[in-house]
């Protein structure tokens, strides 16, 4: 295990090059992670390969937005703290901006939601979303027990739907688990990482805090309510960030903040711009009926959902050498993981499918366009625009 790389980048080194791949960055996380090797671990020489495997493996242990995590730690470790945050800044400032403009021109235009482009963009989240099930069942159910666990999951959240249902079948997947998961321990790496114990406890009880006291400011305001439901969000998010999706629609949709088809809509969208999927949030908070919205509901639920993953990233990184040995910790991730996909497969269905597929024409440009990611393994960006240009026809096609 060699020692992490010195604290020897600038605010400005570490934005730049994030910038950089916030620009670029298309794909989803995997292929971020892709992007992130090549241009700061093969070119820049900021780690070597196998702490950044480690790295990978940490943040994919936690829930948060895996591919925004790696870069935080990686900013933390070459610039520290003022790193960190140009690395968050850099690789999100870009999907961010153009998701909140174009949540506001929706806001000013409202023949939109009657558009045939929303319905076309609608129906490409159908297919993102099955390959994102496709994906995640193969790599997280590879066995009968997981596949059970993620088969419970969507019994449970079919009979009781709701937020607090899907924390109640992901803890339980994550009990299941350790029942019935078998993994080998890991070899500890990471001790030099740049975070001392005490700011880890402290990240830690800020995240408790926030989860515990949000929802019980929540009643108070609208604005809190609203802070409440994507720090949650945020908190559960296991498995990769299209996860996020049913997470925030029970938050937003279900809470008659955001309409169902600005939703879908908005969804479809952050699959055409680079940057994490995450930034989804700014275009709801954007769109949002109730204050805050526009720019400043942007901003808030933007930091609201990464909060958690932050935090816990932060926590986890004086204790993970240690915690990565016990097979435990990874038997309950591996169950809960299980139930993630239980809780995804679910919203494929319902909001998914149901509030985008209205007749069989919709349902072929949906099957066209999983097989345009899947067996073509075209570029999300390009199914998008694909997508959405197709629904304009729709209409008269049906």
């Amino acid at each position: 295990m060699s020692p992490a790389t010195p604290q020897t980048g600038t605010f400005a080194e570490v934005f730049r090059a994030f910038l950089k791949l916030g620009l670029t960055s298309f794909g989803g996380p995997i292929a971020h992670l892709g992007f992130f090797r090549d241009e700061l671990i093969a070119r820049r020489k900021w780690l070597s390969d196998s702490d950044y495997a480690d790295l990978v493996a940490l943040c994919q242990f936690l829930p948060g937005p895996t591919s925004s995590q790696v870069g935080f730690a990686l900013g933390l470790m070459r610039a520290g703290w003022r790193g960190a945050l140009a690395a968050f800044v850099g690789f999100t400032l870009p999907s961010a901006l153009m998701l909140t403009a174009l949540a506001l021109a929706a806001s000013r235009f409202q023949a939109l939601p009657d558009s045939g482009v929303l319905q076309g963009l609608k129906i490409v989240a159908v297919a993102v979303v099955a390959q994102a099930v496709l994906g995640m069942a193969r790599s997280l159910c590879p066995d009968a027990p997981r596949a059970g666990i993620a088969v419970a999951a969507l019994v449970v959240l079919a009979l009781m739907p709701g937020a607090f249902a899907m924390l109640a079948v992901i803890v339980l997947g994550g009990a299941a688990g350790l029942v019935l998961c078998r993994a080998t321990p890991q070899e500890p790496a990471l001790a030099a990482f740049p975070v001392s114990r005490r700011a880890g406890g402290a990240a830690l009880l800020a995240f408790v805090a926030g989860f515990v006291l949000l929802p019980l400011l929540a009643p108070l305001g609208h604005g809190l309510a609203m802070i409440d439901g994507f720090f949650r969000a945020g908190s559960l998010v296991f498995g990769g960030g299209h996860v996020v999706l049913p997470l925030l629609q029970a938050e937003t949709v279900a809470q008659g903040r955001v309409a169902p088809d600005l939703f879908l809509a908005g969804y479809g969208l952050a699959q055409a711009v680079p940057g994490p999927l995450f930034t989804f949030a700014a275009w709801l908070g954007a769109v949002g009926d109730l204050p805050p919205n526009g720019i400043a509901g942007a901003v808030v639920a933007l930091l609201a959902l990464f909060a958690p993953g932050f935090l816990l990233l932060v926590a986890a990184f004086p204790f993970w050498s240690a915690l990565r040995r016990q097979p435990r910790a990874q038997n309950v991730m591996q169950g809960a993981n299980a139930a993630v996909v239980g809780v995804l497969a679910l919203a494929l269905y319902d909001p998914v499918f149901t509030s985008a597929i209205k007749g069989k024409p919709d349902f072929a440009l949906a099957v066209l366009c999983f097989v345009a990611l899947t067996a073509f393994r075209l570029p999300p960006w390009v199914v998008v625009l694909a997508g959405g240009l197709a629904g304009v026809a729709l209409p008269v096609a049906a």
